[in-house]
């Protein structure tokens, strides 16, 4: 039975009610009137449940997508304005206990060579970062008791957070790494990380059980209500995450929409982001391999679905994806996207050799921090390296309901200009500058409270002379 506010993933994740769900959702996306209602409440951004957001992704005729691609477009537009923030993975160790089939990290994978960053290590790979014009990384590590545990991870963060290289630092860490409890969650608030990240993979018992079948991970529940257990912890920014190609789509779709309801239910504040990888080729990794890929096209609609769905939570897109992918969902409702990733330990400061291949999955998008940068800019976005709301203390239902109400972009449109103004100040390249200039003149005209604008017009001034770190 389901019942979002259990705290049993048994309840909240029912998977009689996502094939419901899905049963239901080909019945009424026949019925045009259910559609269009379902979309007129979709247009008011207070978000759908799991089982009208299926209906719009039943409904894929042309007319239906078309709209639902427009609306997501303004729904993001209207909650995020035109900013997209950047990050980048940092990948800390490769030795993992699991035996996942899907990633190159398992367990039995003898010919990959493990690696493990010493502290000396980090310093050079952030600096690295550093110099290309990162502010916000996503720690990633395979689980592993012996070779990372939970002491390792917090050294390595607060490694991070004290290198200052010229005029860099890193503002914000997120992390990504295995569920644990109460107790360790509470230590990594205490090391001031910002969100806590953990994929579920797939939501189907059945289906996880075949794909993790050694290792702490095979323990459906124990992952699948890892979230309920931060949040206890003192995390109150989470992100969800279905890795497509695992199991069935649609089932997937509807039950990660349910986890977010979980989440709202519970513990009153959904997901802060939700991502939405695929399955990739890497070491070992042959995607033809699992049976449910899906094709661009409902790679598309299942951005456009989520943002109307939950309109308020950031949308995260990596470079998994292409340049054409990317571009085109852009549009539907992300708001951070990596630049510039390598996926292998190291990767960083010594781009490693083909044959040594410690990468987790293989980048589709190879592009340079610059590049990425510039080509957002001349689609109108606003790169954004912003990380005031965490070091502001909006985080949580306090973020939420600022977001809810439109009143974070009095926040968040500045604080991308000066972002982006230090990125041209210190990194960008002649062209990039001069494009981001440009942007910058424009974009400060939109900001509405003339009292800002003209504290962002002498910030501004200020970065240009040499000062830094100014957030509204």
């Amino acid at each position: 039975m389901y019942d979002p506010a259990s705290r049993r993933a048994a309840d909240f994740i029912d998977r009689q009610e996502a094939a419901v769900s899905v049963a239901e959702a080909d019945r009424l996306a026949r019925d045009r009137a259910a559609v269009a209602a379902i979309l007129d409440k979709a247009a008011e951004g207070k978000g759908l449940s799991h089982r009208e957001a299926s209906v719009l992704m039943a409904a894929d005729d042309p007319e239906t997508t078309e709209a639902m691609f427009d609306l997501a477009a303004r729904i993001k537009q209207r909650f995020y304005g035109n900013r997209i923030v950047l990050f980048a993975p940092l990948y800390l160790s490769n030795y993992c206990i699991n035996g996942c089939v899907y990633c190159p990290y398992h367990r039995t994978n003898s010919h990959m060579p493990r690696k493990k960053l010493t502290q000396e290590e980090i310093v050079r790979e952030v600096t690295a970062l550093q110099d290309m014009g990162h502010k916000r990384l996503a720690v990633e590590a395979g689980e592993h008791p012996k070779e990372n545990p939970l002491d390792y991870i917090i050294e390595s963060i607060r490694t991070i957070y004290g290198i200052h290289h010229r005029n860099g630092a890193i503002r914000r860490v997120n992390v990504n790494i295995a569920a644990t409890t109460v107790e360790d969650y509470r230590r990594l608030r205490a090391a001031e990380i910002g969100t806590y990240i953990l994929f579920q993979e797939t939501y189907d018992p059945a289906a996880y059980a075949l794909l993790h079948p050694t290792g702490p991970k095979h323990d459906y529940a124990w992952h699948t209500e890892a979230m309920d257990r931060a949040m206890e912890g003192g995390i109150d920014d989470v992100g969800l995450g279905v890795l497509f190609g695992l199991g069935s789509w649609r089932e997937e779709f509807a039950s990660l929409l349910m986890h977010a309801e979980h989440l709202e239910a519970v513990h009153g504040v959904g997901p802060h982001t939700i991502s939405v990888p695929r399955v990739r080729r890497a070491d070992g990794i042959d995607p033809g391999d699992f049976a449910h890929g899906i094709d661009d096209a409902t790679f598309a609609r299942i951005c456009a679905c989520i943002r109307l769905a939950v309109p308020y939570t950031g949308m995260i897109i990596s470079t998994r994806e292409s340049r054409a992918v990317r571009e085109q969902v852009l549009g539907l409702g992300v708001s951070q996207i990596s630049g510039a990733s390598r996926t292998s330990v190291g990767g960083y400061a010594t781009p490693e050799a083909e044959e040594e291949n410690s990468r987790q999955f293989d980048v589709s998008d190879d592009r340079t921090l610059d590049e990425v940068v510039h080509w957002l800019m001349g689609m109108g976005h606003i790169p954004s390296f912003c990380t005031a709301c965490y070091r502001e203390g909006r985080t949580g239902d306090r973020f939420m309901s600022l977001c809810k109400s439109g009143q974070i972009q009095n926040c968040c449109h500045p604080n991308a200009l000066l972002t982006l103004k230090e990125y041209l100040e210190d990194y960008a390249s002649p062209a990039t500058r001069e494009r981001g200039e440009v942007l910058i003149r424009k974009e400060l005209a939109h900001v509405e409270s003339p009292h800002v604008r003209a504290i962002a017009e002498k910030r501004l001034a200020e970065i240009a002379g040499g000062r830094r770190d100014f957030r509204f």
